[in-house]
């Protein structure tokens, strides 16, 4: 679900089990990341995951809502992953959100993602850092409440203008795409975030299907 609209209307199970059968046995990946918003949605789908074997990074997302409905949500799909988790303990890693600068209200001014993005005080705000300190508040009490909850690893899907407080989580994690303004600076941006000594993942990455995409990376 993105501003307002969900881009898989209709859900169908069986798909999603033939399509995670093709991720694990044609495109060989031992993991894979289930985004969603509904949350019987993400279970059943997660669950089809740890069936065949695969890890479930699992990223429950909910956006343009304010701090206490987002952390209200993350909350109430933690205590319903913990159900799975319980069953496959070394399968299930639990996000606590994406991009919140981007996607949640509160943190820089704006309603939806692209008052925030066109607002003038935008890239000064994130140049000036001073957006990481209000997202870093929200992550540490979000990842308190929810490792009450669910007992298992948890991260949180970062955006690379975000600097966040990696110690509170068991991953570092990054929203990561290679394109033609930093194709060759990419390997060094990854670098850093090694710094943790912690996990690295990269949660999004790739391009679109067309010529000249990867020049495009995430905007493609």
């Amino acid at each position: 679900m993105l501003e307002g609209t969900s881009t898989r209307p209709t859900f169908d199970a069986d798909a999603v089990q033939r399509e995670l059968e093709i991720i694990k046995h044609d495109l060989h990946c031992n993991a894979v990341r289930i985004c969603g918003l509904d949350i019987n949605r993400l279970m059943t789908t997660a669950e089809a995951a740890l069936k065949l074997g695969l890890e479930a990074w699992l990223s429950p997302e909910i956006f343009e809502q304010s701090k206490q409905e987002t952390f209200d949500y993350i909350v109430k799909c933690a205590k319903a992953s913990e159900t799975l988790r319980e069953s496959w303990p070394q399968q299930l890693v639990l996000s606590i959100g994406s991009e919140l600068t981007l996607f949640m209200q509160g943190i820089v001014p704006g309603t939806n993602l692209m008052e925030r993005i066109s607002n003038l005080s935008f890239w000064e705000n994130i140049k000036a850092g001073v957006h990481n300190k209000p997202l870093n508040e929200f992550l540490t009490v979000a990842n308190g409440a929810v490792r009450q909850v669910f007992h298992g690893k948890v991260t949180y899907m970062s955006a690379p203008l975000e600097i966040v407080t990696w110690s509170l989580f068991d991953f570092v994690c990054v929203d990561m795409f290679r394109e033609a303004r930093i194709k060759d600076s990419y390997g060094d941006l990854i670098k850093r975030y090694l710094a943790h000594k912690k996990p690295v993942i990269i949660g999004e990455f790739g391009c679109c299907t067309y010529k000249g995409a990867e020049d495009a990376g995430g905007w493609g």
